[in-house]
């Protein structure tokens, strides 16, 4: 069983409950909006159009209390093993601390202001940072959202696919390019491959010296690649990839915002951790979202959770979610190692709007499948065209709107065109407005997803700091990658199919 409860979720006497409230009708409105939204800092949730009431809400804490959450809670901060498949602890808060010490600041500061050179005493005009998952969707978002006109150009390389190598090299001088090898365990097989290619396109083996920079913690494994112990950044091995940004892997946002900026966006996440830490679970913001993702995913059955992020400046933000709760919380044994027999995170998907409303919310408003739903969108924008803006907002509120209130038939007149046109709303969403995009509300928003995402394992019992499942994909690629590139013959059994793909890739190279 889970350390924090004596029983499975499934047989708390608060998920028997949930389980009734759930078949009962809502009746949605009155004084919703003051009673379920609340401000934490530079943001504002609304989860008014969340499928709640006072009963559900009652229910769904006390559900927290009996799977004791508070507890939880006190051993992530505390220094606890909650890792517990690896046996370790979570740090990523620490990272958050003021005043620590940050010694890829100094880095950062160098190459922003030309004192940091490359061998033949040119400044670095361009920065390339090479990971993948966790390093580098955090730091690509970060740059992309707070900066998307840096004075350095930097460029981020995660896939494999040459063709990604040389768009992000196109047009580079390597005399002046700086290469960031982001990699926990300097093992992950397309950062490897790519770092080659960099290290390769450099040219003179000499010049690693001056423009390659690891970011490990495999000091061995990045010295062995040829990266100068002095150019090696170590980060704590139990702070994980998804959890990484505001380490040493976030050498690029600190490049892109300097000093000032970087640490704003610490003092933003830390904001939210001390909330997290000291809030009631009445009023603890992270803990709301995550029962509420309980509540729509176990008992409403929304199996995918869209994220529409109001803001091209944020545009990534929905595959960076996507990693940190999927790769979190898609897990299917319990921490005691039995079969979860709930479902867990939900799908989690979307895009940049409004491009959206013009793809895939037709499924939402008319489609048949549960689903609930984020709407993220900033107050001021950080251009001068409020009328933009003002559209922007506009389609952001009236979306949500419609999801939740649809549009009865009997509203509609009798005509043959009518069924057609009824939408049937009821769809559950959270509105999180910041008051501006600044690197401080944007370390905020991923500091409130990053404890939701822990909150919610916590209640399903399962460990949001592994990733057990991609492993078995790695083991059969090799193989497989020895064969296509003639190396071995493939004496490993294969299945029909792959064997069939095998042959055919075969007979259309020889």
């Amino acid at each position: 069983m889970s350390a924090w409860s004596a029983k499975p979720p499934e047989e708390l006497p608060a998920w028997r409950r949930l389980g009734k409230l759930a078949e009962r009708p809502l009746d949605w409105g009155g004084d919703h909006f003051a009673n379920f939204s609340a401000r934490l800092g530079p943001l504002l949730v609304d989860y008014s159009k969340q499928r709640i009431d006072a009963k559900v809400i009652a229910a769904l804490l006390d559900f927290a209390n009996q799977s004791g959450l508070t507890q939880a809670i006190r051993d992530l901060f505390g220094g606890a093993v909650v890792n517990r498949t690896e046996n370790r602890p979570a740090r990523h808060m620490n990272l958050r601390i003021a005043g620590a010490a940050r010694p890829f600041l100094e880095i950062a500061e160098a190459v922003r202001d030309g004192r940091w050179l490359g061998r033949t005493g040119k400044p670095i005009r361009a920065v390339v940072h090479i990971g993948i998952g966790g390093s580098h969707l955090g730091p690509e978002l970060a740059c992309q959202a707070l900066a998307p006109a840096p004075a350095l150009d930097i460029r981020f390389l995660a896939n494999v696919d040459g063709g990604a190598v040389d768009a992000a090299l196109r047009g580079l001088d390597p005399s002046e390019t700086l290469a960031i090898i982001a990699s926990k365990s300097f093992s992950t097989l397309e950062t490897r491959v790519n770092a080659q290619s960099v290290r390769d396109w450099f040219g003179n083996p000499n010049a690693v010296a001056r423009h390659l920079i690891a970011v490990t913690a495999n000091e061995a494994a990045a010295r062995e690649f040829g990266v100068p112990a002095e150019n090696i950044l170590l980060i704590d091995d139990a702070v994980g990839g998804r959890y990484s940004l505001w380490s040493a892997v976030g050498l690029p946002i600190a490049i892109a915002l300097g000093r000032e900026g970087f640490e704003s966006f610490l003092e933003g996440a830390r904001l939210v951790d001390s909330h997290f830490e000291t809030a009631p679970l009445d009023r603890n913001i992270p803990v709301l979202l995550a029962l509420l993702q309980i509540w729509n995913t176990n008992f409403h059955g929304a199996a995918s959770h869209a994220v529409l992020a109001y803001d091209h400046r944020l545009r990534l933000l929905p595959d960076y979610l996507q990693q940190l709760e999927m790769e979190s919380n898609g897990k299917s044994a319990r921490d005691d190692g039995e079969p979860a027999r709930t479902h867990t995170a939900p799908i989690v998907w979307g895009g940049e709007e409004t491009g959206g409303q013009h793809a895939f919310h037709q499924l939402l408003h008319q489609g048949s499948r549960a689903f609930s739903a984020d709407f993220i969108a900033c107050i001021r924008p950080d251009h001068d065209r409020p009328e933009h803006h003002a559209w922007l907002l506009a389609n952001c509120l009236a979306q949500s709107q419609a999801l939740m209130q649809g549009r009865a038939l009997a509203e509609l007149p009798d005509e043959p065109l009518s069924p057609h046109r009824q939408v049937r709303g009821g769809h559950p969403s959270t509105t999180i407005l910041l008051d501006a995009l600044t690197p401080q509300s944007l370390g905020a928003l991923l500091a409130l997803y990053e404890h939701k995402t822990f909150c919610a394992a916590a209640l399903w019992q399962i460990n949001p700091f592994d990733q057990w499942g991609v492993e078995l994909g790695k083991e059969l690629a090799a193989p497989l990658h020895a064969a296509l590139a003639g190396d071995d013959p493939l004496a490993a059994p294969l299945d029909f199919s792959t064997r069939g793909l095998l042959q055919e890739i075969e007979r259309r190279t020889s």
